[in-house]
């Protein structure tokens, strides 16, 4: 359905530390940067996350946040564990969520202009 998401990020250079360390450990990798952008995908010019220079950026409010996917549960670990060494915020580590289902493996981190999101495994 969707194509690829956008997020608005004040500090292009620290987001991209960031995700570089959170979506490096599930597989993705800087598919293209500018001086305004980067795009996280696993081809060339084909993002499927955008981060995009904005000095106004505001993350959406707390209800909204993206999951993304993970190989595997090790996966998972490294994502938050990444993350929270660049300037995330833990917003639940790493564990099963029984409440999601009885294999929903998840870790929560807020990025560095309030973005929430997630990764999971769900089998």
């Amino acid at each position: 359905m969707l194509h690829h998401v956008s997020l608005p990020v004040r500090d292009l250079a620290h987001s991209g530390a960031f995700y570089d360390a959170a979506l490096g450990a599930l597989g993705y990798r800087r598919v293209f940067e500018d001086d305004d952008a980067i795009g996280y995908g696993v081809e060339d010019d084909k993002d499927l996350l955008c981060l995009k220079l904005n000095s106004d950026a505001h993350a959406a409010s707390p209800g909204f946040h993206l999951a993304f996917s993970a190989p595997d549960r090790a996966a998972v670990d490294r994502f938050h564990s990444n993350a929270l060494r660049v300037g995330g915020h833990d917003n639940g580590a790493a564990g099963l969520r029984p409440d999601y289902g009885q294999r929903y493996y998840a870790a929560f981190l807020i990025d560095p202009d309030g973005h929430r999101i997630e990764a999971v495994i769900n089998r």
